[in-house]
């Protein structure tokens, strides 16, 4: 296996250059990644009042095993229909992930700086949902608005078979438009089907990505002795006192090319996928339910094997990290077998799972994880993983290439670019494991020829107008580096705007 610096634009290369995302205590990419970084657990603790408020059964609160927390998403009821031009009637059978969904896929084409009218080649759509609980608590119960609305156009606004067509729809996007569910490895498989898509020139840009938000939003749950949930509402990965993670809600969309059309394209690049593979544990296993140490480590060595980088060069692995006490040592396991074909180092990785700070997303797990490891590629810094202070007993941490990374360090280069593998394990045995390397070096800039440019900004309203130039605002201060040049080119390309397709039978 090759342990060159790949400097090199290599065929099989696809580069991120976008992303979005709607997380726990999260609005945006950056707030996200400031949380990373201060470590933060954005999983809320609800007072009994709040629960009773938001419609919790009085008898639930008096169980002992009822746990009042959640990572949640604030402003879920809110949805800019008119903007995507559903009817308030469509917006209102329609599965809220699907409205989430679409709103970050806006906004990761407009963080890659493209409209879909503007991109010459085709764009395609990988994506899966969670299950929509909304249709089964907030629409089912509603006999009139069922009737009204029909049987059919019910189906099409709450199915998940429908998310990524209706991204395609609405946008305008030609290429393949593909639903994905393989339960919590949704997301990544998604990455990794996108990028087959763009290696065998199915389309010229993909968005891949993954939703979930569980209605009731501000509720609890009920811990079930030796279940996934954890008793507490912490989810504490790797360490003696794991007990499980806890379901969270969120959605993330990232945005990629071809490598060499990035390049050449001048795109900002954030991170390079280098190689990804997925597969399934079979049944070699305990249970359905059950991970696999064979599965997963095969997994993995398919991906170091598709990026043709060798094991030593990864220096962090964002591992699937539910904080089980089965699961995370079969986890460690099939790592450690992996990396263990090809090194004998030990400790020289860091290991972390953002399931610490934002609990399990479901289908969108496995994106949240990857925003995070390109955010720590660019920044060039690995945040704390939280609540690690014992190791896990069924753990050999001192013997295999992993140590737990507890606080905010600087990434180092060492001879070869920033390497990072990233797994993301599916109920039911698909598995997925990507491998990350961070942005090639840009070429060295010419100064500015003038210092003053014509930011231009468009909005629907002049109270949206206002919040967005607040926004530009906020984002020129916060990143110093940008040329004034290159963003009045990108704002003067316009942001991405929805298919003028007459709004469906419900308007």
């Amino acid at each position: 296996m090759r342990d060159d610096s790949n400097e090199s634009v290599n065929g099989l290369d696809v580069a991120i250059v976008g992303m979005a995302a709607r997380l726990p205590g999260a609005k945006d990419v950056d707030q996200f990644w400031k949380n990373l970084c201060d470590g933060v657990e954005s999983i809320r603790v609800f007072s009994d009042e709040e629960l009773l408020a938001a419609g919790v059964d009085p008898a639930a609160l008096k169980d002992p095993n009822y746990v009042r927390a959640s990572p949640v998403l604030d402003d879920i009821e809110s949805f800019d229909a008119s903007f995507f031009n559903f009817s308030p009637l469509e917006a209102k059978v329609m599965d809220p992930q699907r409205r989430l969904f679409l709103e970050s896929c806006w906004h990761a084409l407009e963080d890659a700086g493209y409209t879909p009218e503007g991109f010459a080649g085709t764009i395609g759509v990988y994506a899966g949902a969670g299950l929509n609980t909304y249709l089964l608590q907030n629409v089912l119960g509603d006999e009139a608005l069922v009737r009204n609305v029909g049987l059919q156009q019910l189906l099409i606004a709450s199915d998940k078979d429908f998310l990524p067509t209706h991204v395609s729809y609405k946008l305008n996007l030609t290429g393949p438009s593909v639903n994905v569910n393989t339960a919590c490895s949704t997301s990544l498989v998604a990455l990794h089907f996108a990028r087959q898509a763009l290696i065998l020139g199915e389309c010229d840009m993909a968005l891949a990505g993954g939703v979930s938000l569980n209605v009731p939003h501000l509720a609890g749950y009920h811990h079930v002795q030796d279940s996934i949930l954890s008793p507490d509402g912490h989810c504490r990965a790797f360490d003696a006192q794991a007990r499980g993670t806890l379901w969270g809600n969120g959605s993330g969309v990232v945005v990629l090319k071809r490598l060499a059309d990035a390049l050449a394209d001048g795109d900002d690049i954030r991170a390079v996928i280098k190689g990804s593979a997925i597969n399934n544990d079979g049944s070699t296993k305990v249970g359905y339910t059950a991970p696999s140490v064979e599965g997963q480590a095969k997994v993995i060595v398919q991906a170091l094997a598709t990026s043709d980088v060798a094991p030593e060069s990864i220096s962090y692995v964002e591992a699937h990290g539910t904080g089980t006490e089965v699961g995370d040592p079969i986890e460690l396991a099939a790592l450690t077998q992996a990396f263990r074909l090809h090194t004998d180092r030990k400790g020289f990785c860091a290991i972390g799972s953002v399931k610490t700070n934002i609990g399990h997303l479901n289908a969108a797990a496995g994106v949240a994880g990857l925003i995070k490891v390109v955010r720590a590629l660019e920044e060039r810094k690995l945040p704390p993983s939280l609540h690690f202070q014992t190791p896990n007993p069924k753990i050999d941490f001192d013997n295999s290439p992993f140590f737990v990374n507890t606080a905010l360090t600087d990434w180092k280069r060492g001879e070869t670019p920033l390497r990072a593998g990233m797994s993301s394990l599916g109920i039911g045995g698909t598995n997925a494991h990507v491998i990350l390397e961070e942005a090639p070096a840009r070429p060295a800039r010419k100064e500015d020829s003038q210092d003053e440019q014509l930011l231009v900004l468009s909005a629907r309203s002049p109270e949206a107008l206002d919040r967005v130039t607040v926004l530009l605002a906020d984002h020129l201060e916060a990143h110093p580096e940008l040329s004034l040049r290159d963003v009045a080119f990108t704002l003067q390309r316009g942001p991405p705007r929805p298919s003028t397709v007459p709004a469906g039978p419900c308007a």
